[in-house]
């Protein structure tokens, strides 16, 4: 019983926590283009050094 009164305070600590991670990557703009870096691995930037790019 005594150990409920670390777990509860250290579980709501730390989701206040995440919750604090959370909208501090909002306010930052970490989710502001999720399309972006989903569609950049699929375009090649330049061609490889050999000459031709790859198929």
């Amino acid at each position: 019983m005594t150990a409920l009164l670390v777990l509860i305070p250290a579980a709501l600590f730390l989701g206040l926590l995440g919750l604090a991670a959370f909208l501090w990557a909002l306010r930052s703009g970490q989710f502001d283009d999720l399309d972006g870096a989903a569609e950049r691995i699929l375009h090649d930037d330049e061609a490889p050094p050999g000459g031709r790019a790859r198929k």
